[in-house]
């Protein structure tokens, strides 16, 4: 299955093409394609920007064997890459991750589709989303300035509540 980052295409058009996130050393001090800019965002080879969103995935439901828990997430984690850090328990568990999209809306559409389009292949249980927050870079970083929200995913990986 191949996953389509970041934004979403009108049905019928083109499809999309994985933008890797680049040193940012132009020469002419501008972004290019696949470069940062300076605020954190990706030029896309169409005139597109994109830009990192940090997003917490909480889901939730009936019971499950912790070690089938931790299993099936270690599976979405191989699965999906872009995962810093799960946490778990046997009848819940929290997933976050940095996504790369043009907008709030995009990040969020993708978060919404993760549990749903893993839960077969990952083997992950039969729970529903119960909660979902995307935030941007710079709300993600000045939170932490601040000593709130998230704080960052150390160690990255997947680990019990």
């Amino acid at each position: 299955m191949r996953r389509g980052r970041p934004g979403a295409l009108p049905r019928g058009t083109a499809e999309r093409t994985l933008t890797s996130v680049g040193t940012g050393d132009a020469v002419d001090g501008t972004a290019g394609p696949g470069e940062p800019d300076g605020a954190g965002e990706t030029v896309r080879d169409r005139g597109e920007v994109s830009r990192l969103w940090h997003v917490t995935l909480s889901v939730s439901g009936a019971e499950a064997p912790l070690g089938e828990v931790r299993r099936a997430l270690e599976q979405l984690a191989h699965d999906h890459p872009f995962l810093l850090t799960s946490r778990y328990a046997n009848d819940h568990a929290e997933i976050r991750y940095w996504e790369e999209a043009r907008d709030l809306h995009d990040a969020a559409a993708v978060a919404l589709r993760l549990w749903g389009e893993h839960r077969s292949t990952a083997r992950l249980p039969p729970w529903e989303i119960v909660g979902l927050e995307v935030i941007d870079r710079e709300t993600y970083h000045q939170r932490i300035a601040e000593g709130y929200g998230p704080l960052p995913a150390t160690p990255v990986g997947v680990h019990p509540f």
